[in-house]
């Protein structure tokens, strides 16, 4: 296929793509007669086959028009595919417009610069024409995938970001001669690590690397690369002038081992000169200059030593002088800085107890909510006139993309309806907010239950406590399809946010230093007491479980209870000795939960290790993790399971193939995610996924 056909080929209607998605189904029919069959109206699990998602809403400049990334299922090759759609802002004249991802629209509008594979399936930065003709041009043939695009003010020229080999490698080679035979089949030469952070989860092995800052003409050519060093350049912004591009980063020889430190700079866009704008300890990121380019917003907070504290918005002029704080009293972390038209304030997101909303501070530091309520409202982008575009979701809508004007969010358009097909005719659940106090010191707790479809409160029905990862994150109010779809199976699910969870302030988000996992067992514990006053749950059918840090959680809940019939603990953590020196990224991050490190004091790596209390568990434990997880690896899931073993205990490990992080990325895993559960409940509870007790 030539490029041009290539780049502009529609999408399959979904009436084949439902047909190409028999192949799955054949699979979940081999699992179970009745599994993910649509049963009274109820969601099925094969409806995952037809879901959509839209992200990334981007805005023309004039506000008339609205780019977006669609994704759906590819049944047949199981990955989600892509392609860029857009809308006119009004919601009318909806289309699919072309292949790619990562749409920017030129400051006239004119042009969309967008990001998609070549014939060789390399990511490359192309440019549309927005007229009637929509000439493609490819801009770039580069060896590696450019990230981050913008546009110059004056619509010449786009910046972005691309790894490059490091300039003084340690460990290319070490001049190694070795006396090879000719023609002789040996094996290929060992992989030399010599840098901190050596592999990233979804990537592999690192290449001794680092990104940097380019820009290339918008009507094509060679791209420019504006930095050098052996530095880690973040996205950069550019200033109003044209003159000079803002980033954020720490360009200092020991960044690696200064992980929460870094700077806010400024790039001579001519001469490559970098003046830097911030100076205090502690990270300074993502600076948004104001419309006439005399201030910067940026969002920050000083050094501490907190494991946790939310971050601030702040303000300074555009040389550095004169920073100060906006949102000293709000404690939760702002995001996507906007700044208002005039220049006088900030639009900005905030997830806060479990929702999202939209702010805005005044440059003087007057704060307000500009929405509020029970729901995923999150701004994405704003034209120079003041239309905006954003999300908009609640616990029984999935999210969608609408148009508001940006001093009055309340007002808004809806641009997509991605699902209400594929949810036309379904009973959810209901969700319902549930507050605790934990036992152990009467910290409020926030949560929520879903309840099965036709919800009968007189009945006693399983329930599963879901716990998050992080240990730092934040389920929230949103719509979530694997719980409703558990939820369609007779099951009351229960979800949380114990002590930890961010969204509640830094005195909360700290309340685990240096006590991970411990008393959030303590807050999730109260709310299943909570769950239960209700007076719908059978309290001797309760299941468990949890990914990454919701791993961690749950092989600790069960060395610690044994109220639960049958447990997952997937993609866990249960060795805080050893985990340090298996994770991806920068190890540093992880001794820092722990007051000392283990060679001078292991006492509070085994107390907080799950695996210290594996002799306690009586509860059946399935592992689940993804062969390829840097994150948490599976030798981790493998520690816990041949301990279990070796006790006779029940349990299983389920190995997921092409899976890093997590057991859902793969639409087929997602769904084989889904079925493992509740057959592994269903074993040992008295439940048999259809509704009925099996005593």
């Amino acid at each position: 296929m030539k490029q041009a056909d290539f780049l502009t080929q529609p999408l399959f209607p979904k009436f084949f793509r439902s047909v190409f998605g028999l192949v799955l189904l054949c699979t979940l029919a081999a699992l179970h007669p009745n599994e993910g069959k649509a049963q009274d109206g109820r969601l099925a699990l094969e409806t995952w086959l037809d879901w959509e998602r839209v992200s990334d809403p981007q805005i023309s400049p004039d506000g008339s028009e609205v780019v977006y990334t669609k994704s759906w299922v590819n049944k047949l090759e199981d990955r989600w595919d892509s392609s860029i759609w857009i809308v006119n802002s009004d919601g009318s004249k909806t289309r699919d417009l072309i292949k790619g991802s990562s749409p920017r629209w030129s400051p006239d509008g004119t042009r969309l610069a967008f990001i998609a594979p070549d014939d060789q399936e390399q990511a490359q930065i192309f440019v549309r024409w927005m007229d009637a003709e929509g000439a493609i041009s490819q801009l770039t043939r580069l060896q590696e995938s450019p990230a981050n695009l913008h546009w110059s003010p004056d619509g010449s020229h786009l910046s972005f970001t691309l790894r490059v080999d490091a300039e003084n490698p340690t460990s290319r080679h070490w001049g190694i001669s070795l006396p090879k035979p000719e023609g002789a089949q040996w094996t290929p030469a060992p992989r030399i690590v010599e840098q901190l952070a050596y592999r990233a989860d979804r990537v592999g092995f690192l290449d001794e690397g680092f990104q940097h800052i380019f820009v290339v003409p918008a009507e094509g050519g060679t791209p420019h690369q504006l930095t050098n060093g052996d530095f880690n350049y973040g996205a950069p912004i550019w200033e109003p002038s044209g003159h000079a591009l803002l980033f954020s980063g720490l360009l200092i020889e020991d960044a690696d081992y200064r992980w929460q430190e870094s700077e806010i700079y400024r790039l001579d866009a001519e001469s490559g000169d970098i003046n830097q704008v911030t100076s205090r300890k502690g990270p300074d990121t993502r600076p948004v200059p104001s419309p006439d380019g005399s201030m910067i917003a940026y969002v920050g907070h000083d050094t501490t030593t907190f494991d946790y504290i939310e971050s601030a918005l702040y303000v300074m002029n555009a040389d550095g002088s004169n920073p100060r704080i906006l949102t000293e009293g709000l404690d939760r972390t702002p995001s996507a800085l906007h700044w208002a038209p005039d220049g006088r304030g900030i639009y900005f997101n905030v997830s806060a107890d479990g929702y999202a909303n939209i702010f805005y501070s005044s440059v003087g530091g007057d704060v307000r909510a500009a929405t509020e309520g029970p729901q995923m409202f999150r701004i994405n982008d704003a034209s120079s006139e003041g239309t905006a575009v954003g999300m908009w979701g609640d616990a029984h809508e999935p999210g969608d993309i609408y148009a508001f004007p940006l001093n009055d969010p309340n007002r808004r358009t809806r641009l997509t309806h991605v699902n209400t097909d594929v949810l036309a005719g379904i009973k959810l659940g209901e969700v319902e907010q549930i507050w605790s106090e934990s036992s152990y010191d009467g910290l409020s707790i926030h949560g929520w239950i879903i309840k099965p479809p036709d919800f009968d409160p007189s009945r006693k029905y399983p329930m599963m406590l879901v716990i998050h990862g992080g240990p730092h994150g934040m389920y929230n109010g949103g719509f979530n399809y694997s719980w409703q779809e558990h939820a369609a199976n007779d099951y009351v699910v229960l979800y949380t946010n114990p002590r930890g969870s961010s969204g509640y302030g830094t005195e909360f988000g700290n309340a685990i230093q240096y006590d991970y996992p411990n008393h959030d067992f303590d807050d999730l514990m109260s709310s299943v007491d909570e769950a239960i006053s209700r007076g719908y749950v059978d309290d001797q059918n309760m299941f468990v479980y949890g990914c990454s840090g919701g791993g961690v959680l749950t092989a600790w809940v069960v060395g610690h209870t044994d109220r639960f019939r049958a447990a997952s603990s997937n993609c866990p953590v249960v060795n805080w000795f050893s985990f340090p020196g298996e994770v991806d990224g920068n190890y540093l991050r992880w001794y820092a939960d722990f007051q000392k490190f283990p060679w001078e004091d292991p006492t509070e790596h085994i107390r907080r290790s799950p695996i210290s209390y594996v002799g306690n568990v009586t509860t059946p434990t399935m592992l689940m993790t993804g062969v390829m997880d840097l994150r948490t690896p599976i030798s981790q899931s493998e520690q816990f399971y041949q301990a279990l073993k070796a006790q006779r205990k029940p349990t299983a490990m389920v190995r997921f193939e092409g899976e890093w992080h997590g057991t859902s990325s793969k639409p087929s895993n997602f769904l084989r995610t889904q079925l493992y559960l509740r057959k592994w409940f269903e074993r040992w509870g008295d439940h048999d996924g259809n509704g009925d007790a099996t005593s």
